[in-house]
């Protein structure tokens, strides 16, 4: 029976705990103190983010990264992407060459601008570098804790270490889709979350469907033109990644990125939102590194510059989403520093 070791007791880390436990596979769920691992093998998760679960018999809590980490096929890192330095430092010294390294963090590092992937490379010997994978998706935890059907995809730069991992959390109801995009993935996973906070202000404003279509289209197109940008495919932005995720995240009210959005709209100031909320939403963050991002690649990003004046700057929503939606039209691929013609022009021609 394979091992998996999951770092990071968030609501997303349980729940994938869960879903490997129902699959029979020995999972360890690593809590970062004692007293948090005594808490969740006598309470279980707090009821209030994950009502009504029980761990089963194959799922155990131990604050012991050895013990965690000892003969396990898989870590799988589960964490706020703000801590994914801190954390893989800390599981490095546990590595062997066998061992899949998956990141299930959706979000990019503040300061270096990098993906979860880069900052995990960074911290680890070159030679575990081809073990790593990244996982995203439209994956809404609640849903996948009641066993509904959902997809994801696992990518690494290696075809065969990504159906690797594919086989290992594979369930009946949890269908895993490979790419080699690491960075279109990832990517993805992160954008759309600063679209969903945009999302939840155009829904707290009821704008309306046609307002909100337009919204998350135009914020797809952004997300593609950074993608290529950084060497991503745009194809992958329109996958379960990209465009998935994107739908989630916008449309559901268990999207926390989506309720700050909404709250915003109600004067609520965001320091109190997010002081107010159980996880965290990782579109906050992932904004202001991705509005550093922008100025370092001189690349247009309207949306993301918006959402940003609001986060930052304490912008009026409604007068931020006017402007979005007001914006001059021009050709739908056309941007500062864009390189989306010539990526299609290059498709064309090959």
């Amino acid at each position: 029976m394979p091992k998996i070791a999951i770092i990071g007791t968030t609501s997303w880390g349980i729940t994938l705990g869960m879903v490997l436990a129902r699959k029979e596979l020995k999972v360890k769920l690593w809590a970062r103190t004692e007293q948090e691992a005594i808490e969740l093998r006598e309470s279980g998760p707090n009821p209030v983010v994950l009502p009504g679960v029980q761990f089963p018999p194959q799922l155990t809590v131990t604050s012991s990264l050895e013990e965690a980490l000892a003969a396990a096929k898989a870590v799988m890192l589960v964490v706020p992407s703000q801590s994914m330095r801190q954390n893989i430092k800390l599981v490095a010294e546990y590595l062997d060459e066998s061992m899949l390294i998956i990141s299930a963090a959706k979000g990019l590092e503040i300061g270096s601008n990098k993906c979860m992937s880069q900052v995990i490379a960074e911290e680890i010997e070159p030679h575990f570098q081809s073990n790593i994978c990244v996982l995203s998706g439209p994956n809404l935890s609640k849903e996948i804790l009641c066993e509904l059907p959902a997809a994801a995809v696992i990518a690494a730069a290696d075809e065969a270490v990504a159906r690797e991992a594919q086989k290992l959390l594979t369930t009946p109801n949890f269908c895993i889709y490979t790419n080699t995009d690491v960075i279109g993935v990832e990517l993805g996973g992160a954008l759309k979350n600063i679209i969903a906070l945009g999302a939840g202000m155009v829904d707290g404003l009821e704008y309306g469907d046609n307002a909100k279509a337009a919204f998350i289209a135009r914020g797809l197109t952004e997300m593609a033109a950074l993608g290529v940008a950084m060497g991503a495919s745009p194809l992958t932005l329109s996958g379960l990644a990209g465009l998935g995720d994107l739908i989630a995240t916008c449309a559901s009210p268990l999207s926390r990125n989506h309720y700050v959005g909404v709250e915003l709209t109600k004067g609520r100031l965001l320091g109190e939102i997010l002081a107010s909320m159980d996880g965290v939403a990782e579109g906050v963050n992932t904004t202001v590194a991705v509005w550093n991002l922008a100025q370092q690649l001189q690349l247009e990003m309207p949306i993301t510059e918006k959402i940003y004046q609001v986060l930052t700057d304490s912008a009026d929503p409604h007068q931020i989403m006017t402007e979005i939606l007001g914006t001059e039209g021009r050709h739908e691929l056309a941007g500062r520093s864009w390189k989306l013609f010539s990526f299609f022009r290059h498709r064309r021609h090959s």
